[in-house]
């Protein structure tokens, strides 16, 4: 009787279906086909093999941890920011395995797939993960830097990143930065107000990636005009009732909620600082009929009991005057 050689493999070397990987193309079908083990040289140099691990669903958030060095915000990672993924999982279960390696207290590190793992965990589904054995410290990141080209960080940690750049010194200024990230100096700008805001205050958004350079810019000069002690007041109100601000919004849809986040951060930084108006004056030209402010440049005109042939003969005033 033939014998399948994936079948032979495992016979021999106890393992199943072994394929070595030479290109990216490769390295994703046979991750899609889920080959019990893959080679791949990692970063371009060594070989190295990954073993496909099944960890169960209650298993997942105890056997597993996420890469230190992943520039993802893990805190970021619910519902909303997942829907992409949670919705292919529920349907059809983990398409692509995640990546990792293993840790010397036997914990698995994972590398790339720290969305599909907390996918996992919010579903309670079996998390597919490839390790190795053997991988150092610059390949860990090497690989953990390549899967987040995958899926764009927000802005919030597109500027962490950038200002540990300009931290250590690797960039001098913005200018650099945007070099460097082969961005504008707009975008660099803003992502390092967006780094320099509260993770707690983020937070309060249910999907921080979705959150423009508008938004962030807005946010954080608003936030910047507290004193401490109100921008401590305004984190307490972001995590009150132990529940963040997304969750007691009762919009619908992701952008219907976060405009709703937006527009109660507004109040509450209103409530805490309220903005000083300054007063205008209203003069009566004549009285009970006419009245005006002036503000700057700007002239308002109140007027009563108009009929329409002197409302015409006022307007073409006003139209010849300012033509």
């Amino acid at each position: 009787m033939a014998i399948k050689t994936s079948d032979l493999n495992a016979k021999l070397f106890g393992k199943a279906d072994k394929r070595r990987a030479t290109t990216p193309q490769e390295a994703q079908k046979a991750a899609k086909e889920q080959a019990q083990i893959i080679e791949l040289a990692v970063a371009g140099e060594e070989l190295v093999a990954f073993e496909l691990m099944r960890i169960p669903a209650n298993q997942v958030e105890k056997e597993t941890v996420v890469f230190a060095e992943n520039a993802r915000e893990q805190s970021f990672l619910n519902e909303h920011a997942l829907s992409d993924v949670l919705s292919t999982l529920k349907e059809r279960g983990q398409q692509y395995p995640a990546v990792g390696r293993r840790r010397a207290d036997g914990k698995i590190e994972v590398l790339d797939g720290s969305r599909r793992r907390m996918s996992c965990i919010l579903a309670n589904k079996e998390f597919l993960v490839y390790v190795a054995e053997n991988i150092n410290a610059e390949h860990a990141k090497f690989l953990s830097d390549v899967a987040n080209a995958h899926k764009p960080l927000s802005l919030y940690e597109k500027g962490k990143e950038m200002q540990s750049k300009l931290d250590s010194g690797e960039a001098e200024d913005q200018k650099a930065l945007a070099k460097m990230f082969q961005c504008s100096e707009a975008l660099v700008s803003g992502a390092l107000k967006a780094a320099a805001l509260p993770l707690e205050l983020l937070q309060a958004y249910p999907n921080v990636a979705d959150l423009g350079r508008p938004t962030i810019v807005k946010l954080h000069k608003q936030f910047s005009e507290l004193d401490t002690s109100k921008q401590a007041k305004l984190i307490e109100k972001c995590h009150d009732q132990g529940r963040l601000v997304w969750q007691r919004s009762e919009a619908q849809g992701v952008a219907r909620i976060t405009k709703d986040v937006s527009e109660t951060l507004e109040e509450w930084i209103e409530e805490l600082a309220p903005r000083k108006r300054s007063a205008v004056n209203k003069i009566d030209l004549v009285k009970g009929r006419v009245s005006y402010t002036r503000k700057g440049n700007n002239l308002a005109l109140n007027m009563k009991k108009i009929d329409d042939k002197t409302m015409k003969e006022i307007l073409q005033f006003v139209e010849s005057k300012l033509q």
